[in-house]
């Protein structure tokens, strides 16, 4: 961290902690000056725990605590309040990652100044506008300076949308250094398994959270009996670790959870992490999750329509199946039959360093391609 930075991290949510951190180390280990600004798009002690007591990374130099708020609202509020950050600190470049109102806020802000705008995880693309995923990654790959696609499949979308080839760099993606730098890491500080007494291989895993899925009653009921059947055509448990705003629509509707679906509290990263590596197979409708089971070799299910990480789909990883439960039964059988011989398409974790490489910062010879 630095009074005068060279680069400037915008982060505001559980996954961007994670995705960015490698590139904290990374700058760490390099002597690179930089600066954290946390917006609190979803702050919360938990999010801190990750910080300090997990991930072993410095607090953010800023905390915004935004909060919730409706789309424009909470946009505004960052952009005014990072706006008034890079003015003070003057940095080289920004970097932002992702998708959230957090990387939009930040994308926004830096475009107006005379400084660069460094997107990481580029041109990642769902091709359905209702999502506001959807609108902040665009934007923000059409006024970035650095667009860090995580593979070809993500700079040839950037390239169909006429962006200049010179501005893209391909990478790989930061949740292969994450994993692969926490992997370890949750072996030595979680006891997950143990204290809910399942054993590896022995359970599926389950997350739900996105509007679609759970702000629908009906969907959201297809979506339990979906995984229910899969349940029980494999004779295993599943673990659901809630999301709030599942967990309230759960009660709005008065729907009762199937009996082999056992809700447990949000877990952090590292007990998080635990649990996708020793699931059987995944349930999810989550971007993130699709990435890190590829990487991890486990089975995944995506509950969704559509699929921003297409790459899991061609590698064999991952079946896109919606919320029809007889969908969820056939997709199930097929990935977990797919062996789990595929190859990770995201790179070979040294994605942290090619960026800050391509950005002039950290030194050619510690790039390992």
């Amino acid at each position: 961290m630095s009074a005068d930075p060279d680069v400037v991290i915008v982060l505001g949510t559980r996954p961007e902690i994670i995705k960015l951190a490698p590139v904290i180390r990374a700058c760490e280990e390099f002597g690179i000056a930089y600066s954290v600004i946390h917006t609190g798009q979803h702050y919360s002690d938990s999010l801190d725990s990750v910080f300090f007591d997990q991930l072993e990374l410095p607090e953010p130099d800023h905390h915004l605590g935004i909060g919730s708020d409706t789309h424009a609202k909470q946009t505004a509020k960052m952009m005014v309040g990072i706006e008034e950050i890079l003015l003070e600190e003057e940095p080289e470049t920004v970097l932002v990652q992702g998708d959230t109102n957090s990387v939009l806020a930040g994308a926004l802000a830096t475009s107006k100044l005379e400084i660069e705008l460094g997107h990481i995880e580029a041109g990642l693309r769902s091709f359905d506008r209702s999502m506001p995923e959807e609108t902040n990654r665009t934007v923000t790959d059409h006024v970035g300076d650095y667009l860090f696609a995580p593979t070809e499949q993500s700079r040839q979308y950037l390239l169909d949308e006429g962006v200049s080839d010179d501005r893209i760099h391909v990478t790989g993606n930061t949740v292969v250094d994450a994993v692969q730098q926490n992997r370890e890491l949750a072996i030595q500080k979680s006891d997950v398994l143990g204290e809910l007494g399942v054993q590896p291989n022995e359970f599926g895993l389950l997350t739900a959270h996105r509007a679609e899925n759970v702000d629908e009653k009906q969907r959201f009921e297809e979506l339990l009996e979906g995984v229910s059947r899969v349940a029980a055509r494999f004779e295993t448990e599943f673990v659901y670790p809630i999301h709030p705003r599942a967990q309230n629509k759960l009660e709005t509707f008065e729907l009762k959870v199937p009996d082999q679906i056992r809700l447990i509290e949000p877990q952090d990263y590292l007990d998080f992490l635990t649990l996708e590596n020793s699931a059987s197979v995944i349930l999810t409708d989550s971007g993130g999750v699709q990435e890190e089971a590829c990487i991890l070799g486990v089975p995944c299910v995506t509950l969704r329509e559509n699929t921003e990480r297409p790459e899991t789909i061609d590698v064999g990883a991952n079946r896109l199946v919606g919320t029809d439960p007889e969908e969820i039964v056939d997709g199930a059988l097929a990935t977990v039959d797919s062996l789990n011989e595929w190859k990770n398409p995201f790179g070979n974790g040294t994605a942290s360093k090619q960026i800050l490489h391509a950005l002039s910062l950290s030194p050619a010879t510690e790039v390992l391609q």
